[in-house]
């Protein structure tokens, strides 16, 4: 028989956003800025802005969906020993977790909505892993 999933709180959760918000600080500086930059300087080309806004977005979904697929952790939930799975614990698919980076926007820019959401859900869960049918939980140990 199966464990039941442990679920982390809700500060735990946002640590490792505000974590995760600085590590992206990287990733849109080298794979955003950095090409923007190049192609206005060498090219003398400023992208659209449509393009501009869907190399973000895009950029920002790539390295989520990567590695919610890859292991079930980015970086910082490594750090914080939190695993994205569906709701029987098992590995998200690929549209599952594609539903969930896309129900994450209006979740966060909808003045948090949907991180407030947690405080009322019964599974302490965001308003998208709702959506997408994910749950975050706890990474325990290895039991020796």
């Amino acid at each position: 028989m199966s464990q039941p999933l442990a679920y982390p709180s809700i500060s735990r959760r946002l640590i490792a956003m505000v974590y995760e918000g600085l590590l992206l600080a990287g990733v849109i500086a080298v794979g955003f800025i950095l090409p923007h930059a190049l192609l206005g300087t060498l090219a003398h080309v400023a992208a659209p802005a449509w393009v501009v806004r869907a190399h973000f977005i895009l950029l920002l979904m790539a390295y989520s969906v990567w590695f919610w697929l890859d292991s079930g952790q980015t970086l910082a939930m490594k750090t914080w020993k939190l695993k994205l799975v569906d709701r029987s614990g098992a590995p998200l698919r690929p549209l599952q977790a594609v539903l969930r980076y896309l129900a994450a926007w209006p979740s966060l820019l909808f003045f948090g909505i949907g991180i407030l959401w947690a405080l009322f859900d019964k599974d302490k869960q965001f308003l998208h892993d709702r959506i997408a049918d994910s749950r975050i939980i706890l990474v325990k140990p290895p039991q020796d």
